[in-house]
């Protein structure tokens, strides 16, 4: 189980100075709260790395090469039928269904992605527990460390 440090500050400054502090001494802040923006803190935090497009582009690529693969397989192997002398394999034909099978397949993999990637859906976080933590959202300035 990993612990957690949890500053609580009663301004803006002293949250700013607490975390110019960490920083100074190789501390790595995992998280701040204020019940208002504070642009300064945003500098001390960690940058998350998300991941959500690479998995869109993924989803989606792989999607619509599959169903592109799917139409041209049923319509010039499984079951050819030659109309009007055309060609069986015409891939102008098979292009409007893999692209907005693609589109969608992007979609839900992005918003999968999303989830995942912030945690959700999780109704309870250990971090509620603390005594005085619903303050953070009227005029307390917190540090988590």
């Amino acid at each position: 189980m990993t612990r957690v440090v949890i500053a609580e500050f009663g301004t803006a400054h002293d949250q700013i100075e607490a975390l110019r502090r960490l920083d100074a001494e190789g501390f790595e802040a995992l998280d701040a709260m204020s019940p208002y923006r504070v642009a300064e803190v945003e500098s001390y935090l960690p940058r998350p790395r998300l991941t959500i497009r690479p998995h869109m582009a993924l989803a989606g690529f792989g999607i619509a090469a599959f169903a592109y693969g799917l139409q041209w397989f049923s319509a010039a192997i499984a079951y050819p039928i030659n109309s009007g002398a055309r060609p069986l394999n015409s891939w102008p034909v098979f292009l409007l269904v893999p692209f907005e099978v693609g589109i969608l397949a992007a979609a839900i993999a992005g918003f999968v992605a999303l989830l995942v990637s912030c945690g959700l859906p999780r109704l309870h976080h250990p971090l509620f527990a603390y005594p005085g933590i619903e303050r953070a959202s009227q005029d307390r300035f917190f540090v988590l460390i």
